[in-house]
């Protein structure tokens, strides 16, 4: 096959641009003398969620750039995933590759977790991540990368989320070399939070809505009748969320209630490993059944936005999905399960988007609230969704993040 390489299953250490998962066929890289081409590795380190953030980016950049794109990922399922994202003219530029050793692989079977141990691997691959010109990242963890010795590459940080919690704002972004933000929100409160650097980051929309809007399915419905769907999507954060204190009465709130169908759908994190799934499975078993209640514990619908876009109604706390659910402006409830003196608070600015109630008690009247007063909370949701994505009418928000990368890397359109 001209042009190609037959390469093995990947191994620690491999040579740059000679190994691919499962004995796939590969692009020859280049052997110009003239100058190599940078390479990127877009590396998924985490749960399955943050590959719809970076994938139609490295896309767009392997497409769009005279760049060589990696993707790498522990988990087969995560390239499977991956694959599955991205369209055909991009198959012979794009090289997909399950690092890390199958010990590794095996203890996250095991585990029943999506990867193994983040720092374990990073560490078992340390070298072959050190030969990279710059790594894309959509998590921060995985910078400690930089003390196993991985020194070479640039780290580029992919917006995975746009919420307004302080995680999001998190300290080892500073950490990074060029950022990619959503929106002006974000660019705001990094740049006085001295996260982010003039000259060092773009805005460049949500790259995400691309992504789901390839992998949903726009036609699909769990439910057999047209009663308003209620969406309770609880954060993982046993801290800030409602789900240890609150989560089944909620649930049990809205079942008696009787007027809605109920989707449960938790941020993927709540239930990311075995332990907490059986607990998640166990407590929600009376409700799970029943005509009008559909349970998501961590399905790929779980994270495609066919949940925000489906439901009528929003119930939660402080996950970002409530901004992919205001794509369209529709009613929104929050449940305060913590008590939190929040209306002054940045972090829970999502919260004037609709009434916000204290517990599952107050939560029946909280809905008849958000749906009756929704004309007065909609010009907030719409106001502050365009200051949390830079949504470019025409405009490709995956193409926008790689000319980014590109204009960062000094890398030539193709």
């Amino acid at each position: 096959m001209a042009g190609q390489l037959i390469v093995a299953r990947s191994g620690i250490g491999s040579a740059p641009g000679h190994q691919a998962c499962d004995g796939e066929a590969v692009p020859a890289r280049s052997t110009d003398a003239v100058a190599p081409l940078p390479r990127v590795a877009f590396l998924f380190n985490a749960q399955a969620h943050q590959i719809l953030h970076g994938i139609t980016t490295a896309e767009a950049l392997a497409l769009g750039w005279q760049v060589d794109v990696d993707i790498l990922s522990a988990s087969a399922t995560h390239l499977d995933l991956a694959r599955t994202l991205t369209q055909g003219e991009s198959h012979g530029l794009l090289r997909f590759e399950r690092i890390g050793p199958r010990l590794l692989h095996r203890t996250a079977d095991l585990l029943r977790s999506a990867v193994p141990p983040k720092l374990l691997t990073l560490a078992s691959v340390r070298r072959q991540l050190d030969r990279y010109d710059a790594i894309a990242l959509p998590e921060r963890t995985s910078t400690i990368m930089r003390r196993l010795g991985v020194v070479r590459p640039r780290l580029i940080h992919v917006d995975h989320g746009a919420g307004d919690r302080a995680a999001g704002f998190d300290r080892r972004i500073a950490r990074f070399d060029f950022a990619l933000v959503a929106g002006e929100k974000q660019r705001r409160r990094m740049l006085a939070e001295g996260l982010i650097r003039p000259g060092a980051h773009a805005v460049v929309g949500y790259p995400k809505f691309e992504a789901i809007d390839r992998l949903r399915d726009p036609h699909w419905t769990p439910f057999a009748d047209d009663r308003p769907i209620i969406l309770y999507n609880p954060h993982f954060s046993a801290k800030l969320g409602s789900w240890p204190r609150h989560g089944v009465a909620i649930v049990d709130a809205i079942v008696r209630d009787g007027r809605f169908n109920l989707i449960v759908a938790p941020h993927i994190r709540l239930c990311d490993n075995a332990r907490a799934r059986a607990a998640a499975t166990a407590v929600l078993a009376p409700y799970a059944g029943r005509p009008g209640v559909h349970v998501d514990l961590g399905s790929h619908r779980s994270i495609d936005m066919s949940y925000t876009t489906l439901a009528d109604i929003y119930v939660g706390d402080v996950s970002s999905q409530v901004y992919e659910f205001l794509r369209t402006p529709r009613p929104a409830l929050f449940v305060n399960s913590h008590g939190r003196a929040w209306q002054d608070d940045p972090d829970y600015a999502h919260w004037r988007f609709g009434p916000v109630v204290d517990g599952p008690e107050a939560l029946v009247a909280g809905l008849d609230r958000a749906i009756a007063g929704h004309g007065d909370y909609a010009p907030e949701q719409r106001r502050a969704f365009a200051d949390t994505f830079d949504l470019r009418e025409g405009e490709s928000h995956s193409r926008r993040a790689a000319a980014a990368i590109a204009g960062f890397l000094g890398a030539r359109p193709r």
